[in-house]
């Protein structure tokens, strides 16, 4: 089922599969909320859930919201979606940009949260991140069209393991997607884009005030996200797991998400048992 709702003066726009529980997929910066329906989509209605996406802000059918906003601001819509879509609470599942609105959600907004799935997530911005994302948005701001095999390749190079271009059919497959990208990404995903580098907590050790249940799914390859960020973030919550996934970049979820899958639904039906304190493990 598809549909909108308004919150805060603009219009989001969202989809449901399933039923049973609620599990509301956040995806990252430029992307809609289609991406998940090739894999996470159909694993999780499978499995017994109700499973609403959505398009964030500036992206997709949703408001593009041009004039600008902040990751509080994405956060916001997020509460929105689980209060009028979700029916008040849900399991929140976020990769990236997607994840920092889930975990700022967890931290303000603590009775929405079932349980939280942070995937390819950080509590602090780094010198990598920061020079990524004002690279994309100086290439946007002066209106440059990148030819598509240039941006096939920096976005294979940025977002994808080496284990999944090592095979030359799989990477001319992966290099034909991403040249799919528009040439000119559109002022929303600029300001998706902008909004990655606010809102970072003072110390990432306020992301202890979580109290959900919470799995870490960092990956291994991820240059974007860097395991050892997720691990920071699994450290300062409370019972918290995290699992790095080897042979996966930023884009982990898509080049191998039959183990993301099993990891997610395992959480979700709680066959994790939550330990005293945080732990990590490596696949």
């Amino acid at each position: 089922m598809n549909g909108t709702i308004e919150a805060g003066g603009i219009t989001l726009s969202y989809e449901e599969t399933g039923s049973g529980e609620p599990v509301v997929l956040v995806m990252g910066a430029g992307s809609p909320g289609r991406v998940w329906r090739p894999y996470q989509v159909p694993a999780l209605a499978a499995a017994g859930f109700r499973v609403i996406t959505f398009d964030n802000r500036g992206v997709g059918d949703s408001s593009e919201c041009p004039e600008g906003f902040t990751l509080a601001d994405l956060t916001d819509d997020l509460a929105a979606v689980v209060e009028q879509v979700a029916g008040g609470t849900a399991h929140v599942v976020g990769t990236s940009l997607g994840a920092r609105m889930a975990q700022r959600l967890a931290t303000t907004r603590p009775e929405l949260v079932d349980r939280l799935a942070l995937l390819a997530t950080r509590g602090r911005a780094d010198a990598s991140l920061t020079a990524y994302v004002r690279a994309q948005i100086a290439v946007q701001q002066q209106s440059l069209v990148l030819p598509p095999e240039v941006l096939a390749t920096m976005g294979a190079l940025a977002n994808l393991s080496p284990a999944s271009l090592r095979d030359e059919v799989t990477a001319e497959d992966w290099l034909a997607m991403l040249s799919m990208a528009p040439p000119t990404p559109s002022a929303g995903v600029r300001r998706q884009f902008e909004a990655a580098l606010t809102h970072f907590p003072d110390t990432v050790s306020e992301l202890g005030w979580i109290t959900a249940p919470t799995l870490v799914l960092a990956f291994a390859d991820d240059r974007l996200s860097p395991p050892h960020l997720g691990i920071e973030v699994a450290g300062a919550i409370s019972g918290a797991h995290c699992e790095v996934v080897a042979d996966t970049g930023h884009f982990g979820y898509l080049e191998r998400p039959d183990e993301v899958n099993d990891l997610l639904v395992d959480f979700l039906t709680d066959r994790f048992s939550r330990p005293d304190r945080s732990s990590v493990r490596r696949r």
